[in-house]
């Protein structure tokens, strides 16, 4: 770990924490909310977290920041930069522990996507993350510190972010890690955090029906979907929630969400596996369940990994499987491939993750409690 402002170890994390419960802090200290407004400013507006730099602050209050507040960012264990000009930084977390983020620029937008956990529990059958198991948590401050790393390392054009989108899609359930994540959020769309639109902001989940619904009553940044499948079956093996949680229950939820957040339609992904899901049959099952519903179908052509039995889905089956779709009214995009050179692609990110869950497929799921 390190960081400019290099504070007390115990100190408390003022990264990530949302402005109302920044203005406590301050009111423990004695001091007005305004200094809260102030801290944000200087933290995300300006990117700088050493309170001797804080010139508007008091000289009292920078010195007990300085011993009070914890400042410090992961450290960039490597850096991997694409031929497509896909970034992916490993940060240390401590314990031995790395997560990995990853830039991935296009045309008039940059996304950013940050991991929020120490691996997954989940254990989904085609991703890298989920095969290597789960660690812990990632808090508040240790997602946004993510946000801050890339910025720093991007630089700025024009005197503006390169980061336009942020996306919970890298290590980890975010709705497992639910109150750092909805804490994250709010920075991510605050006037004195990000200001980034709720609509440039997405939660991904695999499928977590009781915190989907809590999502909805606390934030309304944009919701994806893992869906992979179009029956419960099927999805039972890709996607082993959906055995606590299957597609009917799920699909609830989403149309649920959307009403409530008032959301233009939920993103459902589907990774094209050879011989797997990537059948007629499979897309006229998706029409069943997502048309004339408020819904995008994203399919992304399979990213293997070390281990994985599974091949990508021939560009000619990608291409039957989407018209079929699109005749029906749905909205399908194929994502293209980023990054998959330097392992930063959808489904491959590795980090390194001292286990702590080793049960079989299927108890795992009983094994892990949700952070609410």
């Amino acid at each position: 770990m390190n960081g400019p402002a290099q504070a007390a170890v115990s100190g408390q994390a003022l990264l990530g924490l949302p402005r109302a419960e920044l203005e406590q802090v301050f009111a423990g200290y004695g001091e007005k909310p305004f200094r809260a407004r102030q801290l944000m400013r200087w933290m995300y507006g300006r990117g700088v977290l050493d309170p001797a730099a804080m010139t508007d602050m008091s000289l009292a209050l920078r010195e007990r920041l300085a011993v009070d507040a914890d400042f410090r960012l992961p450290e960039i264990d490597a850096c991997q930069e694409s031929a497509d000009g896909t970034v992916k930084w490993r940060l240390r977390v401590g314990s031995g522990q790395l997560v990995e983020t990853v830039f991935i620029p296009e045309e008039g937008r940059g996304t950013l996507c940050v991991s929020s956990q120490v691996g997954c529990a989940i254990n989904c059958s085609f991703c890298a993350t989920g095969h290597q198991g789960f660690n812990r948590n990632l808090g508040a401050a240790e997602i946004i510190a993510q946000v801050i790393i890339a910025n720093r390392q991007l630089g700025l054009i024009e005197g503006r972010s390169r980061i336009t989108n942020i996306v919970f899609m890298g290590m980890g359930e975010p709705l497992a890690n639910f109150r750092p994540v909805v804490q994250a959020c709010s920075v991510l769309i605050d006037d004195l955090g990000y200001q980034l639109s709720r609509r440039r902001v997405t939660v991904s989940t695999s499928g977590l029906v009781p915190q989907i619904r809590k999502l909805g009553q606390e934030t309304n940044v944009a919701l994806a979907v893992s869906l992979h499948a179009p029956d419960d079956e099927l999805r039972n093996q890709l996607v082993p929630i959906n055995r606590r949680h299957p597609i009917a229950e799920l699909l609830e939820a989403c149309w649920e969400y959307a009403e409530l957040t008032n959301a233009v339609g939920i993103t459902f992904e589907y990774v094209m596996l050879a011989g797997v899901n990537d059948a007629e049959s499979h897309a006229r099952g998706l029409v069943k369940l997502l048309a004339n519903r408020p819904a995008k179908l994203n399919l992304i052509p399979f990213n293997p990994f070390p281990g994985s039995n599974y091949r990508r889905s021939s560009g000619a089956a990608l291409d039957r499987f989407r018209q079929i779709l699109i005749d029906a009214g749905i909205m399908t995009i194929t994502r293209r491939t980023r990054g998959d050179d330097i392992a930063a692609a959808c489904g491959q990110l590795a980090g390194q993750v001292n286990n702590r869950v080793r049960v079989p497929l299927g108890s795992r799921l009983h094994e892990v409690t949700w952070h609410n």
